[in-house]
């Protein structure tokens, strides 16, 4: 029998736990199986003790562990990035620089202007930072002889060559995935059915406290049926432990929330923050260590036994981008700090959420994560514990009124309280109300009492569509490996069926994914099923009109159809980018997005900040914006789809003066400067706008404005003001990125307001300041 755990350090606290809690003898295994103790490996192989193990020691291409009886899979959720791993490709720009260069020149074609520029690193913004793309499978493998002679060439000398060796005759059964960070290629679900050593066994048994439903662990795990048990009856009311949630982003300003990190740590023996990221964690861990003086200590240093932080006072283990697993009951610590839970883990659900629209899927997969964040330190009924929420994502997760009636009861009650408790507040007295609840006593036994009652009148609802996804899990699992196994008449099949279960309104967005995909497996069947591919190219389109990616599905299909309005299409890219970047300030406080909007208002009233609040407007539209300062550069410049705006902000000058030939010569050579010095724009039609107060030109700048757009700075100051009050009237309504209802809402508000590219592009071409400016001698 294997136990399988995602890390070493579990594999340690299951060992640790078997031997002092439950007096079980049961052997660690971690490391390379070269290393294995000769000793433990008879006594696993003789069945006289279990093994317990990392994932990765069984998901490797020659794993030891081949012939076990039973495995035991513990926090079955965590799984899928694991497992996986065996059968992706994972390509990232700084650690393979060489071999990330080489896909990039042979992709280079496949993409445009800016997304080459993102891919290679050429980028300074948000919405470049964030950029997650997919090569259409028609284009895929029309490139895959070239992506398998680079691969060959270069994966073998890295740490790439195994996952490399998995997948090499199957590059047709994957997806390919960029970002402005690394290069994907994995399929879509993991092929755990060829491999030996999980599809032997005689059993399998998936442990979870959140295992879901909707078939989202038979996604995971690339297994068909998984047969579930109930829960104990009186657990769909009452929860393990008592948590008091903080948010203090509700109230407090960002220099507040570090101080309120520090006064809190500072009242209890030992706290536990989770991070998604190393930059984050070497960050907070020196401001601990320089403010307080506390030890901490990193998920290495607690790998083999966390003994020596639990054994002491004023600590803090930080612990990066670990959200489930690690468990601090009772004593332990009674104090969790989560900066920053990530909605997606990796490059494929960030383009199928972000992207396509499907963050339906992923409502079980997100709540469960997050579950299994907030409940490190409460193990058991008597666990209580602080849980202080902070980060961009999370806050806004769990504030949502709108998804917290999926939570179990006692969460959600835990949660309102926790909002009413962190909204108009201060520092002190959220220290102070800490320092009760750490008591225990009288006083917050009252408010105990207040979040039982609470909670037995509220019920937990399901999230839609989950007898639907729960249909399909198993045809997907079906697809894929008929995919895998190049029987792609029969993948169409199952994709077919697949669309027959996807039925609820509210998966549009997947139901646009699957007609893609069911177009790509006919596109791989060769001539005889290319008009199937055609119909569901088509197909995808229409399922979902707001997701502009399925636009590069239109030279798949019959001419006739495949014509798109670009208008619309680089309005829906503006929209998707947009979206991205207001949630980035957080949708259910107005603090981020109001000092955003203030720095923007106040930047456009000042000639040396006007430049800048220019470019962060850009952003928040949606666009690509960048500012280089060297001699003869443009000021700042936004750039969607195939359009760029160039500036000229001659904000400085006085109204009564006239333009000189010096600055319209200046302006009129801006197009030539962008193509030269910024990749982005150089497939773009390029419009140079100048940004003046004046009403008049010197005689011999005339000739130089014919192609220059003139923008009177009133006229874009009010512009700009009934911008900022849609994009805010906007924000309040976005649920989420990738919300489809959202998107269409707002690209009507964009058309209407003259915020979309396509129609700014039009009226301000048509003011050329060559006609709009009075010539003067």
């Amino acid at each position: 029998m294997v136990y399988l755990c995602p890390t070493r350090q579990l594999v340690n606290q299951v060992v640790e736990q078997a031997h002092e809690k439950y007096g079980l003898t049961v052997l660690g295994f971690t490391g390379s199986a070269n290393q294995y103790d000769p000793t433990s490996k008879a006594e696993y192989r003789n069945a006289d003790r279990i093994a317990v193990t990392t994932y990765s020691s069984l998901f490797n291409t020659n794993p030891f562990f081949k012939d076990a009886d039973i495995i035991i899979v513990d926090d079955a959720h965590a799984a899928e990035s694991y497992i996986a791993l065996l059968w992706s490709l994972r390509i990232n720009r700084r650690e393979h620089q060489v071999l990330h260069a080489a896909i990039s020149n042979v992709l280079k074609p496949l993409l445009s202007a800016t997304n080459y520029a993102r891919l290679i690193g050429e980028w300074e913004g948000p919405i470049d930072r964030d950029w997650v793309d997919k090569i259409p499978t028609p284009e895929f493998i029309n490139i895959n002889h070239e992506i398998t002679a680079v691969l060959d060439i270069h994966a073998p000398s890295t740490d790439l060559k195994y996952s490399w060796q998995m997948i090499r005759e199957h590059l047709s059964a994957c997806q390919l995935y960029l970002s402005s960070h690394e290069i994907l290629i994995r399929p879509l679900i993991p092929p755990t059915w060829t491999h030996a050593a999980f599809q032997q066994p005689k059993q399998r048994i998936f442990m979870s406290a959140t295992l879901g439903t909707g078939g989202d662990l038979e996604r995971l795990m690339g297994r068909k049926n998984i047969f579930r048990l109930s829960i104990q009856s009186g657990w769909d009311k009452q929860g393990v432990g008592r948590r008091f949630f903080i948010f203090p982003s509700m109230s407090l300003k960002d220099d507040e929330i570090i101080e309120l990190r520090r006064k809190l740590m500072s009242s209890t023996d030992r706290s536990v923050v989770l991070v998604p990221n190393d930059p984050v964690c070497e960050e907070i861990s020196k401001d601990i260590t320089e403010n307080l003086g506390f030890i901490t200590y990193l998920a290495t240093d607690i790998e083999e036994s966390k003994k020596i932080f639990v054994n002491k006072k004023n600590v803090a283990a930080i612990i990066s981008n670990r959200y489930d697993g690690i468990d601090f009951p009772g004593d332990e610590c009674r104090l969790l700090f989560i900066d920053g839970l990530p909605r997606a883990m990796n490059l494929q659900e960030r383009f199928l959420m972000s992207r396509m629209g499907a963050n339906i899927l992923f409502n079980e997969r997100i709540q469960t994560r997050v579950l299994q964040a907030i409940g490190r330190c409460t193990r058991s009924l008597e666990d209580f514990s602080a849980v202080v929420v902070a980060g961009e994502e999370l806050p806004d997760y769990l504030a949502d009124i709108k998804r917290r009636k999926f939570f179990h009861p006692e969460l959600q009650a835990e949660i309102e309280f926790g909002v009413n408790q962190s909204k108009n507040t201060t520092l002190e007295d959220i220290v102070e109300n800490f320092e009760l609840f750490l008591e225990n006593g009288e006083q917050w036994e009252e408010v105990n009492q207040q979040i039982v009652a609470s909670r037995k009148n509220l019920n937990r609802e399901n999230f839609p569509a989950m007898n639907d996804l729960e249909t399909s899990a198993n045809h997907e699992i079906d697809f894929q490996n008929r995919l895998w196994r190049g029987d792609y008449e029969l993948a169409l099949e199952f994709a077919e069926r697949i669309l027959g279960s996807l039925v609820s309104a509210e998966l549009r967005g997947y139901r646009a994914l699957w007609h893609y995909l069911a177009g790509s497996a006919a596109t791989l069947g060769g001539l005889k099923l290319a008009p199937k591919a055609r119909a569901h190219f088509n197909k995808a389109k229409e399922a979902a009109k707001d997701l502009p990616w399925l636009v590069s599905l239109a030279r798949y299909q019959d001419e006739d159809k495949g014509q798109e309005n670009n208008n619309n299409t680089i309005l829906m890219e503006q929209i998707e980018q947009s979206g991205a970047v207001l949630s980035r300030f957080g949708i259910t406080h107005d603090y981020a997005f109001s000092k955003r909007e203030k720095e923007i208002l106040d930047g456009l009233e000042s000639n040396t900040t006007f430049e800048h609040a220019q470019k962060l407007l850009g952003e928040l539209l949606g666009f690509n914006t960048g500012k280089i300062e060297t001699d003869g550069s443009p000021d700042p410049w936004w750039i969607v789809g195939n359009l760029c705006f160039v500036f000229e902000d001659h904000a400085g000058a006085q109204q009564e003066s006239s333009l000189d030939v010096k600055k319209a010569r200046q302006v009129s050579s801006h197009p030539q400067w962008m193509r030269v010095n910024v990749e982005a724009s150089k497939n773009s039609q390029i419009l140079p706008v100048l940004i003046t107060p004046v009403t008049k030109a010197k005689e011999g700048a005339i000739p130089y404005l014919n192609e220059v757009a003139l923008w009177p700075l009133d006229d874009f100051k009010t512009w700009a003001k009934n911008a900022l009050a849609t994009l805010r009237n906007l924000r309040g309504k976005l649920h989420e990125p990738g919300d489809l209802l959202w998107r269409a809402e707002a690209a009507e508000a964009f058309s209407q307001n003259e915020l979309d590219a396509s129609r700014l592009f039009i009226k301000l071409k048509g003011k050329p300041a060559a006609k709009n400016l009075m010539s003067t001698n």
